[in-house]
């Protein structure tokens, strides 16, 4: 089917699809690499969203 969406496109998609959704909120926050058969996913230094304790600040570690 030629009109079909890529991943990356129902992705973003469904990130604007939410009231007050800005084109921030559909940024990329991850970094996929295959590598000698291994997959590697590394969190975005410039994601807005990061996994860890919401209590702290990245100066606390």
């Amino acid at each position: 089917m030629p009109n079909e969406m890529t991943d990356e496109e129902k992705r973003r998609d469904q990130l604007l699809a939410a009231p007050n959704a800005t084109e921030e909120d559909a940024a990329p926050r991850i970094d996929v690499t295959t590598r000698d058969g291994v997959t590697r996913i590394d969190i975005r230094e410039d994601a807005q969203v990061r996994p860890g304790d919401p209590e702290k600040t990245p100066a606390d570690d």
